[in-house]
């Protein structure tokens, strides 16, 4: 068998006994041990430290979190329930992307509801979101996202008949 495992705290408390003159406390007297002083915790030093700037978005890019009004409607899939064999109808959503003459594919995203609604019409569903997970995700599709693009006036892909029509589908 090896060695007893001994505290590496007894060790530190062994050097209070043994300390060298230079680490003694001011007020150890004559004839008291001297005791080095007393160590001071890296993690105060992390505390006491002023608070580091995180360098945040680059000039222009909005932050992760910003949220953004994204053109996009709900779908759903019939389908069987595979623990009863019952129908069910799975709900999701899905973002409308577009074609662009340079870009290929896009999303579009808009800072503002009022930016969506005068760029697509008042007949446009939408979603609210995070323009973060939004690039994330449409990025790893190949899909560039657009933040509030101008739009041809008048131009609009949902109309109010549009959406009733779909309304009543969806039922």
């Amino acid at each position: 068998m090896g060695l007893p495992n001994r505290s590496r705290l007894l060790d530190y408390l062994d050097c209070l006994d043994h300390a060298e003159p230079d680490q003694a406390e001011p007020s150890a007297g004559p004839g008291e041990p001297r005791r080095p002083e007393p160590r001071r915790s890296r993690l105060l030093d992390y505390i006491d430290a002023e608070p580091r700037e995180s360098p945040g978005p680059k000039p222009g890019v909005p932050a992760y979190h910003t949220p953004v009004f994204v053109p996009a409607h709900p779908r759903h899939v019939d389908t069987t329930d595979p623990s009863g064999g019952a129908p069910a109808r799975v709900s999701y959503i899905e973002y409308e992307l577009f074609a662009h003459p340079t870009d290929r594919t896009v999303a579009f995203a808009f800072t503002t509801l009022e930016g969506l609604v005068a760029a697509l019409g008042e007949a446009q569903p939408w979603v609210a979101t995070s323009i973060g997970p939004l690039a994330e995700g449409m990025g790893a599709q190949g899909v560039t996202v657009l933040l509030d693009p101008r739009i041809a006036p008048g131009h609009y892909n949902w109309q109010p008949a549009d959406l009733a029509a779909y309304a009543r589908g969806a039922r």
